[in-house]
């Protein structure tokens, strides 16, 4: 029995190492290609409401991905769906990049649009495959939900800095036939995962419609995708800060050390879950470190000097992790079976257009008064925490 035991841990940390490579692979290409085509756009002499347009044209469509996200609960190998979703982003991209300097910018931006639609696959999709490589065990799951943690938070950071380098030694163009290379490669890292077992009735599977009812009918499901919502649309103020205030904090280049500070912080936080998974009932988590994040946003807003600003930011970072964490908890622990890939891919779907909305929003209202954007957007995460923990209570009575 103990080596039984013994095999079986080895078996799922290899399991375990694979996904997290497969899975910063595939998010590096999907979070740096925005940075890559903006730079590729400038550098080919479009003006820069193009470059922005362009951008937009891979972020826009994540909100769209759940609904072709049913093909992952109802395939009877759902690696294949997420690695055809790689091989086709990737693929996409580079084409894009390789016409956008020799053609009209509506081709590649069409192409752009296409490939959007298949990243959240990539993030949430992606997500979906942990429970069945984690273990039966909380204590396992939770461990292995702080890993894809630090897999968002890898990716978040090497996807744009790889660009950014290979940018500068190269071209941007280069960088971004680099990052459709990643995500290919990516695709078969993905297809080197564990199967995940097919459901006995396909037919079960509820449609995007459906799956949303589930989600509101659900208490802790309705919760976790309200606070990630808020949360990402609250946290997505703190780089339009950044740039506000880094001047007063003794120069406008200082902006890019506070947002490296809370990228620092959300893989420190990470690495703390590792350490010492989170514990105890996910809902009740989620609502708690809900409370947390705002609080962090306003030691934020509170600094004085350029050493506080960057450890506040770091905290944020901290703070926005450990939350996280506890939200891919309550989707693993929640989300019934015939529904967790489209739970996952709305609630991530959501939250990237949520974060979207954030920065437009904090970039409108930054005006004269720094701090403003960010007192409102922690005062209205304070209220919505407080309204689920209220809520979850009444459900428990």
């Amino acid at each position: 029995m103990p080596e039984t035991h013994t095999a079986t841990t080895a078996g799922s940390r290899s399991a375990l190492a694979r996904y997290v490579f497969a899975a910063t692979l595939v998010r590096s290409a999907d979070g740096g290609a925005v940075v890559a085509i903006v730079l590729l756009a400038h550098v080919s002499g479009q003006p820069g409401w193009i470059a922005g347009l362009l951008g937009a044209s891979i972020t826009a469509p994540h909100l769209l991905g759940p609904f072709i996200a049913r093909r992952l609960d109802t395939a009877r190998d759902g690696r294949k769906v997420i690695a055809a979703s790689a091989v086709a982003h990737g693929t996409l991209l580079g084409v894009a990049g390789l016409l956008l300097p020799v053609t009209w910018a509506v081709v590649p931006s069409l192409l752009l649009i296409v490939s959007g639609l298949f990243g959240p696959m990539l993030t949430g999709g992606v997500s979906s495959r942990l429970p069945s490589i984690a273990g039966p065990s909380q204590k396992s799951q939770r461990r292995a939900q702080s890993w894809d943690v630090a897999s968002y938070g890898l990716s978040g950071t090497l996807g744009p800095a790889a660009v950014a380098w290979l940018a500068a030694a190269a071209s941007p163009l280069v960088a971004t036939l680099a990052l459709a290379a990643a995500a290919v490669v990516g695709a078969g890292a993905v297809l080197a995962l564990p199967r995940q077992s097919p459901l006995d009735d396909p037919g079960a599977v509820p449609s995007p419609g459906r799956t949303l009812v589930t989600i509101r009918r659900s208490g802790p499901l309705r919760r976790t995708l309200v606070l990630t919502v808020v949360v990402a649309f609250s946290v997505a103020a703190l780089p339009i800060y950044a740039v506000a205030v880094a001047p007063s904090l003794g120069g406008a280049a200082l902006a890019g050390s506070l947002v490296a500070s809370y990228g620092i912080g959300t893989l420190a936080g990470s690495g703390l879950l590792m350490v010492r998974p989170l514990h105890g009932d996910a809902d009740k988590l989620t609502g708690v470190l809900a409370v947390v994040v705002p609080a962090a946003l306003l030691l934020v807003i509170a600094t004085t000097n350029f050493t506080a600003a960057l450890v506040a930011f770091g905290a944020a970072g901290i703070a926005n992790s450990l939350f996280f964490a506890a939200t891919l908890a309550a989707r693993s622990e929640y989300a019934p079976p015939e529904a967790r890939g489209q739970i996952f891919i709305w609630v991530g779907a959501l939250k990237i257009a949520a974060g979207s909305a954030g920065t437009a929003v904090a970039g409108a209202l930054i005006g004269g008064t720094a701090w403003l954007p960010v007192a409102i957007v922690a005062a209205l995460s304070t209220a919505a925490a407080a309204v689920c923990l209220v809520e979850r209570s009444r459900d428990r009575t």
